[in-house]
């Protein structure tokens, strides 16, 4: 399904958080935001955080392959081979905030009467979890909590859940349903996951936002069931069976139905989504190129789109091949396992080619920090895991995906890509 500009109103300037979503008749925008960078106050990059992060992605991902498997009766197509390396643990808009450049949250609200709460909108996972009126432990502590017990739409399904990410960090709990609304659209009958406890790794200093809205398909749910937009469109709510985004430093936000016109110029370039569409697990794309100061230095890589995802991904052997096409080292001994350094003064011109074009990533985007105080050395925005080894995947986060408008057509399996206006 495509859309033109006649097809959506332009919008009016974006909200902050929390506020009320503007209705721009082919779609409502929620805006979003993130908190600061993944730069210390001096300037260098701030190694822990990113260390944490990229295991944090890795186990995600993994444990989707794993719900996928549990779901599908089969593999995920994308997983590593068996043997290799593994240690996983209507339409409207939402403004977004970026926690450090980390996670893209913004407003949803829950239950009858409704209650407002703030969740990470990720496309590489697919459930939505909350913290509950059990969830007693100090990482729930300056968690907005939701009580089913409060709302006359609450349904208990006598299931519970457990979810595991990088770091250690868990969620468990019992499955719920009720009404879930964002950007107001609505979703009767959402399931939910309720949080009897939130581990360290969840805790508000790490994690501000007081929940997750996983935006991926069902295959790859902990409780095998619609993810919020899924059910929204099979509900009829929304006018067009998509969602887009705009995660930059300003205006960030969330169209949900449509996409914006007044943030993005020039036409779409969309790519299918190609490991089983009718079973998508992830919004998985063929990334056509890396290319490094006008030339291709890696080509046919599959890739996932994950707003949930800061950094870009790979293999080690292919990013390894990267850095040492645009001269940069492997920094496991300074920046840690995976990560690669560059010379800070050389701006590498790195780009992605989807679908037959080239979407360039710019040098503030690439350019995670030095790697210490007056080092000559700077972080690079493209990192490896052994964990993915075996298969040529990559994890594709807004290191890219703050260069470019992203529309996710759940209709036609579809992610497309324009420039930022």
């Amino acid at each position: 399904m495509r859309f033109t500009l006649a097809t959506v109103i332009a919008a009016l300037p974006f909200l902050v958080a929390g506020a009320p979503a503007e209705n721009l008749k082919a779609g409502f925008k929620i805006p979003i935001s993130k908190r600061s960078s993944l730069k210390n106050p001096d300037g260098t990059a701030n190694l822990e955080a990113l260390r944490a992060h990229a295991d944090y992605t890795k186990a995600k991902i993994f444990n989707g392959f794993d719900r996928y498997e549990h779901n599908t009766g089969s593999p995920h197509p994308s997983a590593p081979r068996k043997g290799a390396q593994r240690r996983a643990e209507g339409s409207g808009s939402v403004p977004l905030t970026n926690n450090q450049n980390l996670l893209w949250y913004g407003s949803i609200s829950v239950g009858t009467p409704a209650q407002t709460y703030t969740v990470d909108f990720d496309t590489g996972s697919s459930d939505l979890f909350l913290p509950g009126p059990n969830c007693t432990s100090a990482s729930c502590n300056n968690h907005k909590k939701y009580d089913p017990s409060s709302s006359s739409t609450s349904q208990d399904l006598n299931k519970t859940f457990s979810l595991a990410y990088g770091g250690g960090s868990t969620v468990a709990g019992e499955q719920y349903r009720d009404t879930v609304a964002a950007a107001g659209l609505t979703a009767t009958g959402q399931t939910l996951g309720v949080a009897s406890s939130y581990s360290t790794g969840l805790a508000s200093s790490q994690f501000p936002a007081d929940g997750l809205m996983g935006m991926a398909f069902q295959s790859i749910s902990d409780y095998n069931a619609s993810p919020f937009f899924q059910t929204l469109v099979d509900g009829d709510a929304v006018v067009a069976p998509t969602f887009a985004f705009k995660l930059a430093q300003n205006g960030s936000e969330l169209f949900l139905g449509g996409h914006n016109p007044a943030l993005y110029q020039g036409d779409f370039t969309y790519v299918p989504v190609t490991k089983e569409a009718s079973l998508a697990g992830y919004w998985e794309v063929d990334l056509d190129m890396v290319s490094a100061n006008g030339a291709s230095v890696l080509t046919k890589l599959d890739s996932i789109i994950d707003t949930g995802t800061t950094l870009i991904i790979g293999d080690t052997e292919n990013v390894g091949k990267f850095y040492h096409a645009i001269g940069g080292q492997n920094a496991t001994t300074t920046a840690g396992p995976g990560f690669y350094t560059f010379p800070c003064d050389k701006d590498p011109g790195v780009s992605l080619t989807f679908g037959g074009k080239s979407w360039a990533i710019s040098a503030d985007s690439f350019n995670l920090g030095p790697v210490s105080s007056g080092s000559a050395d700077c972080v690079g925005g493209i990192s490896a895991q052994p964990d993915l080894d075996g298969s040529a995947f990559w994890i594709v986060g807004d290191v890219f995906l703050r260069n470019v408008y992203t529309v996710f057509d759940v209709g036609t399996r579809e992610v497309g890509f324009a420039a930022l206006s």
